[in-house]
């Protein structure tokens, strides 16, 4: 009898099955947004079945929960199945065991899109149709607090415009989360305009055409936007670049076989600087990227040679990843970035700030992460925002993960950064959608600040970006490939994102907050009068 109850309650509180398909349906059209689909423009309709779902079951707080916790849950696991990838293929976790773990981290991340999906029936409920339209600051304002708790926004959904979008050029204001703003927008408009359709007056038709006439000025100001943002690497050339994609495999190295691979990386360094220097052109340094060569400048006197040799035998600097010991605890190192001037002498060195989660670091405490296996290693947190020299140039270096810190990018452009360069390494996630998710967020990062993004990876996707966003010059992924690139001092001005950060999900959350504070405060009221 209890349990008949208990599944009887249950039932009671689980939305109905077309409901539920029409949060599914939502979830599918915008997994088909990201890569490796990329119809980036299914994004601004994707939502709509969900809010109308959410309408329908508006009268429960539970049931609405529910339909965004499933949206939630689909999406991050249709988008992000190439976790899977590094347990399966190289710790030999079972594919069930991986993809139910798989499951459980999309359960926990569904989880804000399910508090987005109760609280937005409670300003439907309360508002009426109008309250549809409070979905697009409520949507960003649940974004924000995803990246503010857990320090991961992967694929906000203003991410899928990285590569095809009409309002990229707005995140040199705002930031990713203004991108999907304007997305939840158009879909709350489309959804409001369907669920008021049989009962329009004079009034909502005005509103209605209001808002879209807004609509239509923000697309047509993302092209303003764009036309006035200057591409810095047409001025003076401070700097002429070699980026190196060396196509390291991700396992079976043994001290020859590294040997062998770390020449290869100099012969096509070396490659291209006969080239420029036929060409009568002077190149400034030499990028490798992040890899499992696993180099060790300060603790490898044969490694130290064998580089500073290089530098002084070509006259160039060379940017290298390399794990540096620190000091401040016994076999503790730093993954850092390591550059070697003209001379083979050692000029900086950027230690890994925002560390992988239990990649390179298990974000428990102390005493007792040492419990957690880690997939690469346990390292250090760095502590400062340093700029390494290119010539006349200021770079700032992301590693890996970091290029999904907005923040991180931000801080070195307001130091004085001219340039971004990411040195990355995907290899252990396969030849999945990562490497163009992963590229996304390289892409926004360069609109948000005005500074080209100088992305050098192991097996791809190794580019140019540009100021407006635009992805040059990309190597092949799984290939060895140089690429030469030319860069410039920027004038120093900083966009709106990079002086005021996040202002504008700042903003929706205030507004979010208000609206949810006077559907508490009326419902008291209310209560009040009827007891009174």
């Amino acid at each position: 009898m209890f349990l008949m109850k208990f599944v009887s309650k249950i039932k009671n509180n689980l939305p109905s099955a077309k409901s539920a398909l029409l949060a599914v349906l939502s979830a599918i059209l915008l997994i088909l947004a990201f890569p490796g689909f990329e119809f980036w423009f299914f994004a601004w309709f994707a939502l709509i079945p969900l809010f109308i779902a959410i309408e329908w079951e508006k009268e429960s707080f539970t049931k609405s929960l529910f339909l965004g916790w499933l949206f939630g849950t689909v999406f991050f696991f249709g988008t992000c199945w190439w976790l899977t990838f590094a347990p399966i293929t190289y710790a030999g976790v079972p594919t069930l065991l991986a993809y139910f773990l798989l499951f459980c981290a999309a359960l926990a991340a569904g989880f804000y899109i399910a508090l987005f999906g109760g609280i937005f029936s409670l300003f439907i409920k309360r508002f009426g149709s109008w309250g549809i339209l409070s979905a697009p600051f409520l949507w960003t304002a649940i974004e924000f607090l995803r990246l503010y708790t857990t320090g991961n926004n992967w694929n906000a959904i203003g991410y899928s415009q990285a590569f095809g979008g009409y309002v990229l050029h707005w995140a040199s204001i705002g930031g990713v989360f203004i991108i999907s703003f304007f997305i939840i927008y158009f879909s709350a408009f489309v959804s409001w305009g369907i669920q008021n359709k049989e009962k329009y007056t004079l009034r909502d038709s005005v509103i209605y055409i209001s808002i879209f006439i807004f609509f239509i000025l923000i697309i047509s100001g993302s092209f303003q936007l764009q036309k006035h943002i200057r591409i810095l690497n047409k001025g003076d050339i401070a700097s002429k670049i070699i980026a190196v994609q060396p196509n390291v495999p991700m396992s079976g190295l043994n001290r020859e076989k590294w040997r062998t691979l770390r020449q290869r990386q100099i012969d096509l360094a070396e490659n291209n600087l006969q080239k420029l220097e036929n060409e009568n052109q002077k190149p400034v340094a030499v990028i490798l990227p992040e890899s499992p060569m696993n180099f060790q400048y300060e603790e490898d006197a044969e490694f130290q040679s064998f580089i500073n040799r290089f530098a002084q035998r070509n006259n160039v600097s060379v940017l290298f990843n390399s794990a540096e010991p620190d000091k401040r605890r016994e076999y503790g190192y730093f993954n850092s970035a390591v550059m070697i001037n003209e001379k083979g002498e050692k000029v900086a060195q950027y230690d890994k700030v925002y560390l992988l989660p239990f990649g390179e670091k298990v974000p428990l405490p102390e005493s007792i992460e040492w419990i957690v296996p880690t997939m690469v290693g346990r390292f250090s947190s760095g502590e400062e925002y340093d700029l390494l020299p290119f010539g006349d140039a200021k770079a700032g270096i992301m590693i890996c993960f970091e290029s999904h810190f907005p923040s991180l990018s931000r801080e070195y452009v307001r130091e004085g950064a001219d340039i971004l360069v990411e040195m990355t390494n995907d290899g252990y996630l396969g030849n999945t959608p990562v490497l163009r998710q992963h590229l996304a967020s390289a892409v926004f990062r360069a609109v948000e600040t005005n500074r080209p993004v100088l992305r050098v990876t192991n097996v791809g996707i190794t580019a140019f970006i540009n100021e407006r966003g635009e992805v040059l010059n990309a190597a092949d992924v799984y290939t060895e490939e140089t690429r030469v690139w030319s860069v410039s001092k920027s004038d120093g001005e900083q966009t709106i994102y990079v002086k005021y950060g996040e202002w504008f999900a700042w903003l929706c959350s205030i507004v979010s907050l208000g609206l949810l504070l006077f559907c508490f405060w009326k419902r008291k009221k209310l209560t009040t009068d009827k007891s009174g």
